[in-house]
């Protein structure tokens, strides 16, 4: 090599922003928005456990609670409906994708929508269908001979269909790639089908499944709103925070039992991280892409299978969308819109989804540019390597091991503390957007970050040779990129922030009642038109953001050409 060209071989200059000031000033910014609506609230609760009556450090709220009778079984109850609903769950939601990615099923985009279909309402939705179902006024009582839907039954029954979609995105995605190589050298060897599964499908999907049921577990045990629905006198430990912190105002057991709930959901997700650190590439460079061949009698029992499957989560949430429109149920099953105009104009469900939107809206616009620049910032400027980086990296994780619940107490603790400058906003509009971005945080910055670390450094690196500037660089190039991405991000604190009920049920007030929340009130009271009208009114409204959605996408790459030629 010539002397000449040495120049051209060296390393390229590294992208700055402010010489890293500006960058670093902005990541310390995230940093401590991110410390103060989750590490001082998790440190309340801590705090809040430690303490005795007399503000003096002491274990004694713990063994107060734990000679509270009912307390052990409270326990014991959660962990095993857990177990449970993961057993049940994941086998179902891994069948389900295996039909939709491994045979040649017809109208798999059908079956996929309708494996999601739950995410469109709250958690509370599945519950009031297993009611209009089985409860003691059901269609199908019959089937339970003499038997009752509240309590474990219904618990698992509502549980299962509400995290069953959860389970299914992420063996979709485990599912989706393979090496046509090892099924054709299965083949050769003389493999039976059972053989070839076991031997070559189970290993590769194995990560997959175990993170699908680490999710499922933490889910289950977090869920809040479905056992207090039809739960009935069923003791678990979220109930047992609601009760503690909202019927009896005794925020330092409530404090405890956070603490207990918190524990068996970081358990999974730490599990989870260590089998994320062990797993190998599945599919390689030289790997060929596996495509599936018909066969009538497997296809035909998928096909079955995700029908029957399919058909049971339409079903339910059809019953609670149905019964918004019935008169009297079961008594007059004439149809009539007396739920929604009464709902609207006396029980509060027109505020209360107004509230909602506004949540969504403001969760989605705000919350989306702080994830997006905040993964920016970690990855792609010079602040990348200093210990900020590696701070706001670990804080982003939290939250995905946090439930809902928990949180919010922590954040009665924290903000409604009297010696607490910051306890204007307690109840405040502000603090549910703020609480809502953070209890999904994590899932929103992996994705960012997975969009970003798809762009070469070469993008940087030659801005940077030219003399432009990283926020050019980011807006011209990266974040027209990464749009996708930043796209389904909103869609997905959208949806969240509509539906999510544990985190803002201990923080609303009665001006910022949210829908969520109200669907569980007006059940309390007895009201089933408006609580059915209220869900109705919030399945409808995401199912249109998502139908937006859809549209915006496809206009997106008619709009960017070079997503197109890259097709």
């Amino acid at each position: 090599m010539s002397v000449a060209a040495t120049p051209l071989a060296a390393a390229p200059p590294r992208p700055r922003l402010g010489a890293g000031t500006g960058a670093k000033l902005l990541l310390l910014g995230a940093t401590l928005l991110l410390a103060l609506f989750l590490l001082a609230p998790l440190a309340a609760l801590l705090g809040q456990s430690l303490v005795d009556e007399s503000g003096h450090w002491s274990l004694q709220r713990f063994r107060e609670f734990a000679a509270t009778p009912g307390v052990a079984t409270a326990a014991w109850n959660t962990l095993w409906i857990a177990l449970l609903v993961t057993a049940i769950t994941v086998p179902l939601a891994f069948v389900y994708a295996y039909a939709i990615q491994r045979s040649t099923l017809p109208l798999k985009p059908l079956w996929r929508v309708l494996g999601l279909a739950p995410l469109l309402g709250p958690s509370l939705v599945g519950a009031i269908g297993i009611i209009q179902w089985f409860g003691t006024q059901g269609v199908l009582k019959s089937w339970l001979a003499g038997g009752t839907i509240y309590g474990a039954p219904g618990i698992v029954l509502a549980t299962v269909f509400a995290a069953f979609p959860h389970a299914l995105m992420i063996l979709v995605v485990a599912l989706a790639h393979a090496d046509a190589r090892l099924y054709e050298a299965a083949d050769a060897l003389g493999a039976s089908r059972w053989r070839r599964f076991c031997t070559v499908t189970l290993p590769a999907a194995r990560y997959g499944l175990v993170s699908a049921a680490l999710v499922v577990f933490a889910y289950s045990v977090s869920e809040f709103g479905i056992p207090k629905v039809v739960g009935g006198n069923f003791p678990v430990l979220a109930v047992e925070i609601y009760v503690q912190a909202v019927g009896l105002h005794n925020f330092g057991r409530g404090a405890v039992v956070a603490l207990l709930l918190l524990a068996p959901v970081l358990l999974a997700f730490t599990v989870d991280r260590q089998v994320q650190r062990r797993q190998q590439a599945s599919l390689t460079a030289r790997a060929v892409p596996y495509s599936a061949r018909a066969d009538r009698r497997r296809d035909g029992a998928l096909l079955l299978f995700v029908v029957l499957v399919g058909g049971a989560l339409v079903a339910v949430l059809g019953m609670a969308l149905w019964s918004s429109f019935i008169s009297f149920w079961p008594y007059n099953l004439e149809p009539t819109l007396r739920h929604y105009t009464y709902g609207l104009a006396e029980a509060g469900v027109g505020s209360a989804w107004f509230n909602s939107l506004r949540l969504a809206a403001a969760t989605a616009l705000l919350g989306t540019p702080f994830v997006f620049v905040t993964a920016w910032l970690i990855d792609k400027t010079a602040a990348r390597d200093t210990r900020l980086a590696a701070v706001v990296q670990a804080l982003a994780s939290l939250p995905m091991g946090v439930p809902g619940l928990v949180l919010g107490i922590g954040c009665i603790l924290f903000f409604n503390h009297p010696d607490n400058p910051l306890g204007w906003l307690y109840k405040s509009f502000a603090l549910l957007v703020a609480v809502t971005v953070v209890h999904y945080y994590s899932a929103c910055h992996l994705t960012a970050l997975t969009a970003l670390k798809s762009l070469d450094r070469e993008f940087e690196a030659v801005s940077a040779s030219l003399k432009v500037s990283p926020l050019q660089t980011l807006r011209r190039v990266t974040l027209p990129v990464c749009l996708p991405a930043v796209m389904e991000i909103a869609r997905y604190l959208f949806i969240n922030a509509m539906t999510t009920v544990s985190a803002l049920v201990f923080l609303y007030s009665p001006d910022t009642l949210p829908a969520s929340v109200s669907i569980l009130n007006l059940d309390e009271a007895g009201d089933l038109g408006p609580t059915a009208a209220m869900a109705t009114l919030v399945v409808a409204t995401t199912a249109a953001y998502s139908g937006l959605h859809v549209l915006a996408e496809r206009l997106l790459r008619r709009r960017q050409a070079w997503r197109l030629a890259s097709r």
